[in-house]
């Protein structure tokens, strides 16, 4: 099973779970690879769909998520999307993005030191080509298609940030996606059911 990665913060009423963020610190994410992404909608609210005799039942943004994910395929041709790696959850979606090309910058996807800049950093923006720009482009055209069929949708359908994890090996990446195809099963148990 994989390990999920939170944040506890206790306030007034049930306790809020919030992933945290595990990037290497440096790591290229344009590098060849297969990363392993959770995604969640804005407040953990179950837009996506419901949960039927342990089968997902997309509802209409439900479905503009799934058509989304995969029409990034004609729009990247830097990464490869496969369906049994790939579901929709109620408020949040599994999937693995396989980066095929482009450039890797130093040893094991690691960028340079910073001493070629006077040892500052760039400043923050997402590289081309990278795990990043997919997720941005995809939650971007998820919620303007959203947007355009629900007039009480007014902001992004998603939280701010996701969880991802480098797949490091075959094994790993089987267990990976029996973990997203036995999701919808799991979903009693599943840390972000607002029921459970």
């Amino acid at each position: 099973m994989i390990q999920k990665v939170y944040n506890f913060r206790v306030g007034l009423g049930q306790p809020k779970f919030h992933r945290k963020s595990i990037r290497l610190d440096g790591y290229d994410y344009s590098s060849t690879g297969a990363y392993f992404v959770t995604l969640v909608a804005f407040q953990r609210q179950c837009l996506f769909g419901e949960i039927v005799d342990d089968q997902m039942i997309l509802s209409s943004i439900g479905k503009i998520v799934h058509e989304e994910w995969f029409s990034s395929l004609n729009i990247r041709k830097e990464i490869r999307l496969a369906s049994e790696d790939f579901v929709v959850m109620p408020n949040h979606i599994h999937g693995v993005v396989q980066i095929v090309e482009g450039e890797i910058v130093g040893a094991h996807g690691m960028r340079p030191s910073h001493e070629n800049q006077g040892g500052r950093r760039p400043p923050l923006q997402r590289p081309p080509r990278s795990l990043s720009s997919f997720i941005a482009g995809f939650k971007s055209s998820v919620t303007k298609r959203a947007m355009a069929r629900d007039d009480t949708i007014s902001g992004s359908i998603w939280q701010r940030n996701y969880y991802e994890h480098i797949i490091r090996d075959e094994r790993e990446w089987n267990r990976i996606r029996a973990y997203i195809q036995t999701n919808p099963i799991n979903w009693t148990r599943d840390e972000e059911n607002p029921n459970k």
